[in-house]
C-alpha cells in the first residue's frame, strides 16, 4: 500500500506540487511567526533581568509586598555573610547587594522626587548588559560621590555628566540629610516609568547618607536563565526559617507573564488561521486530484478491492504528501529564520519604553515540531474527507465517471 501510494503521489505531479506549496507555505509561516513571538519573550525577559531585577532577589519577609514606602524597616544586616552563602550555590554567576531609598534630587533650580538604589558598581556593570548608557559612563568603585541618572530624571532636571546635584533624604533615624553628587552617566532601561524616577549611586555613598550599613535586597545573577527555578528552590530550602524570601524575576515582574499570555493567545489565533488556510488550500487540491481519479477507484473496486482499501490508499497518499511538504516547510522555515536573524528586524520601542531593538527569529524545537504536525494534520484531514466521499460512490457511478 505504501509503495503504491508513493507511486501515485509522484504520478500526479502537478496536483502534488500545488499541495506541497500550500503546506510548505503554512509550515514555514508558523515557524517564522512562532520564532518571532519567542524572540519577544526572550528579549523582554533578558531586558528585565539584565537592566533591573537580576534573576533572583532575596529580601526580608514582606519587603516586596510593603517595603517600597519604608525600605529602612526591611534591612538585612551583615549582607556579606549572606552573599557568600548564596554565591556557593551551583549556577550562580554574581551576587550583589542593593539598598533602596527615596528622596529629592536638587539641581540648584528645582527638586524632583526620585527613587534610588545604592549599588555595587562592578557587579552591577556585569549584570546590566541591557542597560544603555546614553551619556557619560558606568559607575566605578572610585565614584564615592558619583551618581547615574535615569534618562527621564536627567531630562526633567536638565542634568548631564559633569553636572552636580544634591540628594535630600531622611536617615533611618528620621533626621534629614544631604549628599552632594556628581553626575557620571545617564542610563536607559526597558522601562520608561523607571527611568523617569530612578537614580543609582555607590552603595558606600547610600550607606553614608542613610547612616546605616544594611541592605534591602541581595540580587543574584545566574549563568543560565533556565536555571532560575532550580536555584530559587534550592535557596528557599536553605534560607527557610531565617525571615527571608526569595523572588524570581518573573514574580517580581508580573507584567511579563501577562505579556506572554497575550502573545500566546495571538499566536494561537494565528496558528488556527494558518491551519484553516492550509486546510482549505490542500483540501481544494486534494479534492480535485481525487475526483479526477474516480474512474480509477471504481475499477479497483470492480476488480475486488473494498471501499476501505480505497479509503486507506487515498489517506496514505495525503499523509505522505503532508510529511513531505511539512519536511520541506521546516527546511525552508529554518533557512529563512537563519537568514532573517542574520540581518535582524528593526523594531520600534515597545509600550512604556523608549528604546528600539533588533528582533530575530528563534528556532524553538516545540514550535518546529508543532508546525510539522500542523502541516501533516492539514493534509491528512483533507485526505480523509475526500476519501470518505469517494469511497461512498457506488461502483457503477464511479465506472461511468471514468468512461
Amino acid at each position: 500500500m505504501l509503495v503504491l501510494a508513493l507511486r501515485n503521489v509522484f504520478r500526479q505531479r502537478a496536483r502534488t506540487a500545488i499541495t506541497l506549496v500550500a503546506i510548505v507555505f503554512g509550515v514555514a509561516g508558523l515557524i517564522l511567526s512562532g520564532g518571532f513571538v519567542h524572540d519577544i519573550y526572550f528579549q523582554l525577559g533578558e531586558a528585565i533581568i539584565h537592566s533591573q531585577s537580576g534573576h533572583l532577589q532575596i529580601a526580608k519577609l514582606g519587603f516586596q509586598a510593603g517595603g517600597t514606602g519604608k525600605p529602612d524597616q526591611y534591612l538585612i544586616q551583615n549582607p556579606e555573610r549572606l552573599k557568600t552563602r548564596v554565591a556557593s550555590q551551583p549556577g550562580v554567576a554574581d551576587v550583589m547587594a542593593r539598598v533602596s531609598f527615596s528622596g529629592l534630587l536638587n539641581n540648584g533650580r528645582g527638586d524632583l522626587a526620585i527613587i534610588g538604589e545604592g549599588v555595587e558598581p562592578a557587579t552591577e556593570a556585569r549584570l546590566g548588559t541591557y542597560t544603555t548608557i546614553v551619556a557619560g559612563r558606568q559607575l566605578t568603585v572610585k565614584d564615592r560621590s558619583g551618581v547615574m541618572l535615569g534618562h527621564g530624571v536627567a531630562q526633567a532636571l536638565k542634568l548631564a555628566p559633569g553636572d552636580h546635584a544634591t540628594l535630600v533624604m531622611s536617615t533611618t533615624a528620621g533626621a534629614a540629610n544631604t549628599l552632594d553628587l556628581e553626575v557620571v552617566g545617564v542610563f536607559q532601561t526597558f522601562s520608561k516609568d523607571y527611568d523617569a524616577r530612578a537614580i543609582r549611586l555607590p552603595l558606600v555613598a547610600a550607606h553614608e547618607v542613610m547612616d546605616n550599613q544594611g541592605v534591602n535586597t541581595i540580587v543574584v545573577s545566574l549563568a543560565q536563565t533556565r536555571d532560575t527555578l532550580a536555584v530559587a528552590g534550592s535557596l528557599r530550602a536553605e534560607l527557610s526559617g531565617e525571615g527571608l524570601e526569595v523572588w524570581t524575576w518573573q514574580e517580581l515582574n508580573d507584567f511579563y507573564d501577562k505579556t506572554v499570555k497575550l502573545y500566546d493567545k495571538q499566536y494561537g489565533a494565528l496558528r488556527l488561521i494558518i491551519l484553516i488556510m492550509v486546510l482549505l488550500s490542500v483540501g481544494n487540491s486534494v479534492n480535485m486530484s481525487v475526483f479526477e481519479r474516480v474512474g480509477e477507484f471504481g475499477t479497483m473496486r470492480a476488480l475486488g478491492d473494498r471501499s476501505r482499501t480505497v479509503f486507506v490508499l487515498i489517506t496514505t497518499e495525503t499523509v505522505l504528501v503532508g510529511v513531505i511538504g511539512a519536511s520541506i516547510g521546516i527546511v525552508v522555515g529554518v533557512a529563512l529564520a537563519v537568514g532573517i536573524s542574520a540581518i535582524g528586524i528593526p523594531m520600534p520601542p515597545p509600550p512604556n519604553a523608549d528604546l528600539a531593538y533588533i528582533a530575530r527569529i528563534q528556532l524553538v524545537p516545540s514550535v518546529i515540531l508543532g508546525s510539522f504536525l500542523v502541516g501533516v494534520a492539514a493534509a491528512t484531514s483533507a485526505g480523509v474527507i475526500s476519501a470518505l466521499r469517494v469511497a461512498r460512490i457506488p461502483v457503477v457511478d464511479a465506472l461511468r465517471q471514468g468512461a
